[in-house]
């Protein structure tokens, strides 16, 4: 009975660590994806307060996906944001845009 209870803590544990968004996260993802088009994190987080950052990145980021999909300028991303990975790095990149919007009085380190 105690190696099941152990082994059910365990793993709601590694259930939750998984499920959470994370700002670091976000500010990797961030820097790999976007940086090269949108330059620094500050520039582009601190464009936008919070409400804004998350109306966009609602639904999995269906709406900031359909703002580069649709833009000619944004071609040589257009495979990241059809590919399921950017669905994956949605809630971790909502959390760092939030975490750093024009709002928050936070700055990022990834400028």
């Amino acid at each position: 009975m105690i190696k099941i209870n152990i082994f059910t803590v365990a793993l709601l544990i590694s259930a939750f660590s998984t499920l959470n968004a994370a700002t670091y996260k976000g500010q990797k993802v961030y820097i790999d994806s976007c940086k090269d088009c949108h330059g620094g994190g500050q520039a582009m987080a601190g464009g936008k307060n919070t409400r804004t950052w998350e109306k966009i990145m609602d639904k999995k980021g269906e709406q900031l996906a359909s703002i580069h999909l649709n833009s000619k300028k944004a071609q040589p991303s257009w495979e990241y944001f059809q590919d399921k990975k950017f669905t994956k790095d949605a809630k971790h990149l909502e959390d760092f845009l939030t975490e750093y919007s024009r709002d928050s009085g936070n700055v990022p380190a990834c400028n």
